[in-house]
């Protein structure tokens, strides 16, 4: 061990051996740990740009007004519809934010847009196929479709409802600048521009074009400034949720869900609704995912697969470019407290009772084993 020479008064000090100066770092974890975020990352990034696109499309080209004559004026007939927009626009969850922003600056009602946000990634033809063809060969797979759709429709328009209502009481102070519909008794000209646009720097500038004439290079040229705009706003949030839910992972995996959970169904439920929200798994893909616990009953599964596309790490960060902290608390507790509510009945009425509802694999391995009789001697 080096010594430190002494000086006048002082003893030697003895240096700290270099093996021990800091801690040591485990290759592998931080190999996972790499993996995990890029996987995250480079599963949402094509969907990102996608909805970045359609949000530049509909921000040039779809007029205000437009939007809101096209809405019913019965609250519960525009959410509903809203819960069903996805089979028109199928958006993965992390593509979905910026198109329903968009949405909403231009006059769609907030309820509407919020059952959209909700229910679009997982009532669409998309995710509708893939549920179905990973749960196919275990014979449940038109069951888990319906079972996940409708679930997932229910929360989306109750949530959408419990949304309105907050905001007929508190305006729009819900929203962030970015979200905050504009007004439409005026039209946004070169010579009459919002006021509200114009003070807030965070909106983009293609919105105080709207109502001009532009050519088709020009109208090129906006939907692309538009997208960057959008793109570039949303994947810096979306970097940090990966970041957040890679570092949840190294200490929380799908093994250490199942021991901890044991055969206790509503805490299976919870650990499966924390797994959806740690992994961060895009819709389309979270179905094969869920297949994969062959052991599990179709419940814990559901509860995964619906909250997933409606709330996890990435996605809250993403609510924060549009709403407020006291909607995006009324949006979660929403979401987690049905979802858990609806798994755990299923759970109770129909585990027992419906056959479809009980995988063959499962079955399977919960038999306990059959004794041989041995031969005599």
């Amino acid at each position: 061990m080096e010594v430190l020479p002494a000086r006048a008064g002082c003893p030697r000090t003895p240096l700290p051996d270099p093996d021990k100066r800091l801690p040591s770092v485990d290759p592998r974890a931080v190999q996972d740990f790499v993996i995990n975020f890029t996987s995250i990352l480079w599963e949402a990034f094509p969907f990102v740009i996608l909805g970045a696109l359609i949000a530049g499309i509909l921000e040039e080209m779809v007029p205000q007004q437009t939007l809101t004559k096209l809405i019913p004026k019965s609250r519960t007939l525009a959410i509903g519809i809203g819960g069903l927009l996805g089979l028109v626009f199928p958006m993965c969850e992390c593509g979905i934010v910026p198109v329903m922003r968009r949405l909403l600056r231009k006059g769609m009602p907030l309820g509407t847009c919020v059952a959209y946000m909700l229910a679009g990634p997982i009532i669409n033809l998309v995710v509708i196929t893939s549920t179905a063809v990973a749960f196919g060969p275990h014979g449940i797979g038109a069951e888990m479709v319906l079972l996940r759709c409708g679930m997932g429709f229910v929360i989306a328009c109750t949530t959408a409802f419990l949304v309105q209502r907050q905001y007929d009481r508190e305006g729009p102070s819900l929203l962030t600048p970015l979200a905050a519909p504009l007004p439409t008794e005026t039209p946004l000209t070169e010579k009459a521009v919002s006021l509200d646009v114009l003070a807030t720097p965070d909106v983009h500038p293609a919105e105080a074009r709207a109502g001009q004439k532009r050519s088709a290079f020009q109208r090129i040229a906006n939907i692309s400034e538009t997208s960057l705009h959008d793109f570039t706003d949303i994947m810096l949030f979306l970097t940090l949720g990966s970041l957040m839910a890679a570092t949840a992972k190294m200490f929380l995996s799908p093994t250490d869900v199942a021991s901890l959970s044991g055969s206790f169904s509503p805490l299976l439920i919870l650990a499966m609704m924390g797994l959806a929200v740690v992994m961060c798994l895009c819709s389309e893909a979270d179905a094969f995912v869920a297949a994969s616990f062959t052991t599990l009953a179709p419940a814990p599964k559901l509860a995964f697969l619906v909250l997933g596309p409606m709330f996890d790490l990435k996605l809250l960060l993403m609510f924060t470019r549009v709403f407020r902290k006291r909607l995006i608390v009324t949006i979660v507790i929403s979401v987690v407290v049905q979802t858990f509510i609806y798994a755990n009945i299923l759970n109770m009425v129909w585990s027992e009772n419906v056959s479809f509802l009980n995988p063959p694999a499962a079955q399977e391995l919960q038999t306990p084993p059959t004794s041989t009789p041995q031969g005599g001697n």
